[in-house]
């Protein structure tokens, strides 16, 4: 060989051995050396890998496991699907508009009654005039919330007690109200203080506190409330900023049915309606059912939005619940975790690297592959019906949502679709990145790095930034 090519041959194999490959310079560093990670990145359209690490490894995911929950209910019930509750009578109507007999509130797992993210947060009104409209005038009997459609087990039993009882791990039944989130608000005094329950909002009655919330020379929220499904009370412990005339913190509500049913009855009251009996979640039996209302939430399509956007907790929780019901005849967890697994494994998914447990995210029980989300992240593009209203869904980077500040000022800006995943020791990144006419389907999921979350947060940048030059 001519040893001027020889030369520049050799020359090029140098510069190939210690150029630095992008994923040794990921994960090869302090940050990362003890860290368990999981990646791949694949061009959509070629079907190549262009980058993996232990991409078959599953580790736990935080939120990106919502992609998994809105995907399937896209495919299992369609982004046009709204859930609906329903307004049934039993008994009797007079001439004088007497029900002698119940209103039924029949709950259908709709996450948006009265909503602050979506749907109307004036439905009540609604409600009361469909009764007016149906000949009421008097109810003697009962206004009677049936939430029979999901189990009875409210959070999930994968969760971790610190979580339960706070607005993010809020319960999930077959009736939910206002988010399932009340907000209580404090009035705080000097360092070491008990901080001092001025009301909630909505007010619940019967809700009792054991408030061993201190105040302390902090900037930020270190609230937490504890309890269970159903239980009256909530113990609260942790710090807030000292010295506030309020500070608010989001608690769950515990029994968002019997809220429902109070708050309907008194709406009716209100207008003019009139309510003999009481207002309750315990369900009788009735005779002859008659439908005089039914209720419809705004389309998936908009709730999945809203899940992934904003990684909505109740929302995504509500929705893998239902899931359930495309097989049995009750919601819930264990239920749709085997419709889950199943309509993955029929399309040919390596669901044994899916250990799922619950719907948002929150279960440290929960663990995916990179491998996994790719492949399903490749399905919902290439071959689903809804794939635009999937993709639609996701958080744009840079732009907003729980992506608003990821790849900001970039070259990624804006063309990174993708779910993020953060709890504590847990950062991960799931979805698309489009640039230069050319589609990439990608997964990052780190554990126990050693630094703080913001640090693996660059560090997924940079490597998403050198991947797509």
């Amino acid at each position: 060989m001519n040893p001027k090519y020889l030369l520049t041959a050799l020359s090029f194999l140098t510069l190939t051995l210690f150029a630095g490959n992008p994923v040794d310079d990921f994960v090869d560093n302090n940050l990362l050396e003890n860290a368990n990670v999981s990646l791949l990145v694949k061009d959509l359209q070629s079907g190549q890998t262009l980058y993996q690490y232990r991409s078959q490894n599953s580790i736990t995911p935080a939120s990106t496991m919502k992609l998994v929950t809105t995907a399937t209910a896209l495919e299992l019930l369609g982004s046009d699907f709204r859930f609906e509750t329903k307004l049934e009578i039993d008994g009797t109507v007079t001439n004088e508009g007497v029900l002698n007999g119940n209103l039924y509130i029949r709950g259908g797992g709709d996450p948006t009654l009265g909503s602050e993210k979506l749907g109307d947060t004036n439905f009540l009104i609604q409600w009361v005039n469909a009764v007016k409209k149906a000949g009421i005038n008097k109810i003697n009997g009962q206004i009677i919330a049936d939430a029979s459609l999901f189990d009875d087990e409210g959070v999930n039993p994968f969760w971790t007690w610190e979580d339960i009882g706070n607005y993010y791990a809020a319960g999930v039944y077959g009736i939910s109200y206002l988010d399932n989130t009340c907000k209580v608000y404090f009035r705080t005094g000097k360092a070491g203080t008990t901080a001092e329950i001025l009301r909630t909002v909505p007010e619940i009655p019967g809700l009792t506190f054991d408030n061993h919330l201190l105040s302390s020379n902090i900037t930020f929220d270190s609230c937490y409330f504890y309890g269970a499904p159903h239980a009256n009370v909530r113990r609260i412990f942790g710090e807030i900023p000292a010295n506030r005339s309020e500070f608010v913190v989001k608690a769950d509500i515990p029994n968002p049915g019997l809220l429902l049913a109070q708050d309907f009855s008194k709406a009716l009251t209100d207008h003019q309606v009139a309510v003999i009996g009481t207002a309750t979640d315990i369900v009788t039996k009735s005779k002859n059912p008659r439908l005089i209302y039914s209720h419809f939430s705004p389309p998936l399509s908009d709730i999945i939005t809203e899940t992934n956007v904003k990684s909505n907790n109740i929302y995504a929780e509500h929705i893998f619940r239902y899931l359930a019901l495309t097989v049995y005849p009750v919601a819930s967890t264990v239920g749709a975790l085997k419709v889950i697994k199943s309509f993955w494994k029929s399309k040919g998914l390596p669901v044994d690297q899916l250990f799922q447990y619950d719907g948002c995210g929150l279960s440290p029980m929960d663990a995916v592959s990179a491998r996994f989300f790719v492949e399903l992240l490749t399905y919902m593009k290439t071959k689903s019906a809804n794939q635009h209203a999937f993709f639609n869904s996701l958080p744009v980077s840079g732009e907003g949502g729980t992506l608003a500040s990821f790849l900001r000022n970039t070259a990624l800006q804006g063309k990174v679709h993708a779910k993020s995943g953060t709890i504590t020791r847990v950062k991960s990144y799931a979805g698309y990145i489009e640039l230069k006419g050319k589609t990439y389907v990608f997964a990052l999921l780190v554990n126990n790095a050693n630094g703080t979350s913001r640090a693996v947060t660059n560090k997924m940048e940079k490597l998403l930034l050198e991947v797509t030059k």
